[in-house]
């Protein structure tokens, strides 16, 4: 049976100081996005063993720890790559990635109004979860989420192509509970090459992602 397996960060540690700690990013990699890596092998181990006894009493507690487990993995595997050193700003045609700069002024207006309505869907997240850009295939326009925990209140089919970790482990021990502060921090790395990518493969496959209404 296939498995999930931690990815290697795209960079060192250090490579987001000043505004991510590189003790932050050793910690959020090796302990937090390890952990939820292990919660969903050993969910599907569980799985395994509910099948083959045909035994069904857990199955909902399990198919919820599925989802919060793999969901914190896919989050996390997107997160890393959505940030850079060299990053921040906003898209621009010149820098090549004029088509992600067109979307996102045509869903919200200006990027200016996206950024406002990103920054305050993560900073405003109650308790643990995200603030999320994403392709909504029906309508093939971007809209902002809010991602209770790992995979609540999000909308079916959407795909997330530009994260901001809003969960404690991800800022507390650098911006202590100025939640608002590392989200505005976040917009110096993000890393608009990758989003860029994002979007242009999820335009792409859209027609696999829902069956038409």
């Amino acid at each position: 049976m296939a498995t999930y397996t931690l990815p290697e960060l795209p960079y060192d540690y250090a490579a987001l100081a000043p505004v991510i700690s590189p003790e932050i990013i050793e910690l959020h990699h090796d302990k937090h996005h390890a952990a939820y890596v292990k919660g969903a092998n050993d969910t599907l181990e569980q799985l395994a063993e509910a099948r083959d006894k045909d035994q069904w009493g857990s199955i909902n507690g399990l198919e919820k720890n599925l989802a919060f487990h793999l969901s914190g993995h896919i989050l996390h595997s997107i997160y890393w790559h959505n940030m850079t050193g060299d990053g921040g700003g906003e898209p621009l045609e010149k820098d090549g990635v004029g088509e992600l700069a067109d979307a996102i002024a045509e869903s919200f207006g200006s990027f200016r109004k996206f950024k406002a309505q990103l920054t305050k869907a993560s900073a405003t997240t109650q308790g643990s979860g995200w603030g999320v850009l994403a392709y909504e295939p029906v309508t093939g326009r971007l809209i902002v989420e809010q991602i209770y925990d790992h995979q609540g209140n999000v909308g079916q089919g959407s795909v997330p192509i530009l994260v901001f970790d809003a969960w404690e482990h991800a800022f507390y021990l650098q911006y202590k509970n100025q939640k608002v502060d590392f989200i505005e921090a976040m917009w110096q790395v993000v890393n608009w090459q990758d989003v860029a990518k994002r979007y242009t493969a999820a335009r792409e496959r859209a027609h696999n992602l829902l069956l038409a209404p």
